[in-house]
């Protein structure tokens, strides 16, 4: 059985402190009281073992600096909260990258409390896991996820990585196409040499010639010196040639010949370089369509998909969203831009949706949350409202079976592991949920009644309704 969180209280009013201690505990807490500012020392034991620290009146504002100063030797990443008084607020500035998580009202607001001690223990697993030990890289950094269709993505990635073949990577934009591409050359003969992306899309037409292949010093107005295009930079190594799609036709002619005779010329010279590069082409276009229109040439096309690998769109793999939010965050933690964690009700909900900007869209959105809740947890009421219409939640509910698993009943005491495997934690989350839910119905939403059923304390399941953020009914 798990032992309750300790929580230190230094506080100089002994009734204020009896106070805390009493909700403290009514919230399955351990509280201790220090007996005064100048003695906390005393009262905290391994201070390993204390989730946050409430510091509340310390008699002066110099002592309540020399204070916090003191916590921070001790263990920088205790967290903090400064109780504040009604018009008594502690003047010290908290700073962003603080261990002050904040401020807490007194007397103390039970659902405030709860929330900041969620805050505390976020805060202090993220930092306890970027500061033990740095993850090692990932062979596939990125290609996150269980479903049959990264998997699949994967399998081709081993296949094709130990040969130069050329590969076309195709898919939506947010697919990950990229990441696709760093894969191929992380695992090929290619490795010690650079990975050189270009975005197509993103240059001139009438520069793209000089990006790819250089120039020489006068070829054109501007040209003032040599320069080296992306071919070679990439000797040795891998050109990415990101939504070749949107190249111009004369560009292309250009690229063909490159791929058939292994030359080119730099812009304004008439000396043949060779190059040994290996080329990955992406785009999220239908190439074939653009043949049909005049707009790509066929015979490049044919060139560059060798090995075409396809990238599936998000919302054809939700059961891959809850690592995928996992892994993201970790990238967070790791950058030490803070961190943040999402309740099931918020993982269900993002299942649900159809992700057009597919898992750089679900990127942003993460990186948001860790912005607007620091060290929080975030509810499916505190995510945006697009995720709250349930948009494409039925081709949601239908994937998320391979992630949840079939639900136990009385007929199947011993329910199969999904031969994907599974997310323990999310899958006990949703079971929760569910039975809490069954609870409540049938009990008329009496609490009381509902946490009998389910075997637990009435402020327990008051708890979970708020962890979980399910309404109250009645």
């Amino acid at each position: 059985m798990l032992s309750e969180p300790k929580v230190l209280i230094i506080e100089a009013d002994p009734e204020l402190g009896g106070e805390l201690q009493a909700v403290l505990k009514f919230i399955n807490c351990s509280p201790h009281l220090a007996a005064s500012p100048e003695r906390w020392k005393d009262d905290i034991g391994k201070v390993s073992e204390i989730q946050a620290v409430l510091v509340g009146n310390c008699g002066s504002d110099k002592m309540l600096s020399t204070l916090l100063a003191e916590i921070h030797t001790l263990d920088e990443h205790l967290p903090i909260y400064l109780l504040a008084r009604k018009g008594k607020e502690p003047t010290v500035t908290i700073d962003p990258g603080s261990c002050i998580l904040g401020r807490l009202a007194v007397p103390p607001n039970y659902a405030q409390l709860t929330s900041a001690l969620h805050q505390a223990e976020v805060y202090t697993d993220s930092h306890r896991a970027t500061s033990v030990t740095q993850r090692p890289v990932d062979l596939f950094r990125s290609l996150v996820g269980s479903s049959r269709s990264i998997q699949k993505v994967r399998k081709m990635i081993e296949q094709v990585a130990g040969s130069d073949a050329n590969v076309l990577v195709l898919g939506e934009s947010g697919t990950g196409k990229e990441v696709i591409a760093r894969n191929l050359h992380y695992h090929s003969s290619r490795r010690e040499g650079p990975f050189v992306p270009v975005n197509c899309g993103a240059i001139p037409a009438d520069l793209l010639e000089s990006e790819l292949f250089g120039h020489k010093k006068g070829a054109f107005t501007g040209a003032i010196n040599d320069r080296e295009g992306r071919f070679e930079m990439a000797e040795g190594g891998t050109l990415f040639l990101d939504e070749i799609g949107d190249m111009s036709l004369q560009m292309q002619v250009k690229i063909l010949r490159v791929l058939q005779e292994r030359t080119f010329e730099r812009v304004g010279s008439n000396e043949s370089r060779t190059s040994n590069v290996r080329i990955i082409a992406a785009t999220h276009r239908d190439l074939e369509a653009a043949i049909k229109q005049g707009e790509f040439r066929e015979d490049l096309f044919y060139r560059l998909n060798v090995f075409p690998i396809i990238t599936p769109p998000l919302r054809d793999r939700v059961e891959d969203i809850p690592l995928l939010v996992n892994e993201l965050v970790r990238r967070i933690e790791h950058e030490k831009r803070g961190s943040v964690r999402l309740s099931p009700t918020a993982i269900y909900a993002l299942c649900q949706y159809s992700w057009p900007g597919n898992v750089r869209e679900l990127a942003n959105l993460v990186e948001r949350m860790a912005i607007l809740h620091p060290y929080g947890v975030v509810d499916a009421t505190d995510l945006p409202e697009k995720f709250h219409t349930g948009e494409g939640g039925a081709v949601a509910e239908h994937l998320l079976d391979a992630l949840i698993g079939a639900p136990v009943t009385s007929e199947d005491l011993d329910p199969r592991l999904p031969r994907d495997g599974l997310n323990l934690k999310e899958h006990l989350g949703y079971l929760e949920i569910s039975y809490i839910k069954q609870a409540l119905t049938d009990t008329g939403g009496v609490v009381a009644h509902a946490a009998k059923r389910l075997g637990m304390r009435r402020t327990t399941l008051v708890e979970k309704l708020r962890k979980y953020g399910l309404q109250r009914q009645a």
